[in-house]
């Protein structure tokens, strides 16, 4: 296949966010007295939809799940946000690919809002043609959907020579029901049998690796 255009996850696939999201989830869960010894347990938090996770990790009901992304938003708006670093590698290989021609997008569960701020913070938004994101109304939060409303960002572009990168099954999953391929990273918050299982094209181990997969897709 011939990539013309690549679609990156945010979390996991360009930076190291996991600190500041887990960091907001505690917050936000001990606004419901529950409160997380061990914060490797909140590492869940890390990709999926926020609604989604408090309710399937921690029991709360739509209502509640609602409240605690407000309360989650409440730290991480002002701290969580940039508890975080790119991934060692990142900023060369967007470089690289965009001088080797390739139109970059970011497509994340991560609101737009928060997502535009921290690529533009760490200095890689002018690799981008568009950062698509949830919104922060919840209308828009499934990865299939993000990377629905990318692809309605840049028509004319063949399904073909689309590629969706990122770290979790969401990535994967979302990639298929929208009819694209697929390349998984196992340096972020995923694994390797995850990301198999969830059924995609390619996975890669390194920075590096994606970049010889991509150019090699030229």
């Amino acid at each position: 296949m011939q990539y013309t255009t690549v679609l990156f996850d945010l979390d996991g696939t360009l930076t190291e966010s996991a600190p500041g999201i887990v960091n907001s989830a505690a917050h936000a869960l001990e606004k419901f007295g529950i409160h997380v010894e061990d914060k490797n347990d909140l590492l869940c938090f890390v990709g999926p939809p926020l609604i989604e996770s408090f309710q399937k990790y921690y029991g709360l009901d739509e209502v509640q799940a609602v409240q605690a992304v407000s309360y989650y938003r409440e730290y991480y708006s002002t701290k969580g946000l940039f508890e975080n670093k790119l991934i060692d590698g990142i900023p060369e290989l967007l470089l690289t690919l965009k001088s080797a021609g390739k139109q970059l997008l970011v497509a994340t569960s991560k609101p737009e809002f928060f997502s535009e701020q921290i690529i533009s913070h760490y200095g890689i938004r002018p690799y981008f043609t568009y950062v698509a994101g949830a919104t922060m109304d919840e209308t828009r939060t499934a990865k299939s959907e993000v990377i629905a409303y990318a692809m309605e960002q840049i028509p004319g572009v063949a399904k073909e020579n689309i590629v969706m990168v990122g770290d979790r099954h969401h990535d994967v999953d979302g990639a298929i029901a929208n009819g694209l391929d697929s390349i998984g990273v196992t340096f972020g918050y995923g694994d390797r049998a995850e990301l198999a299982d969830a059924g995609a094209t390619y996975i890669v181990d390194s920075v590096a690796e994606l970049q010889n997969l991509l150019l090699q897709n030229s």
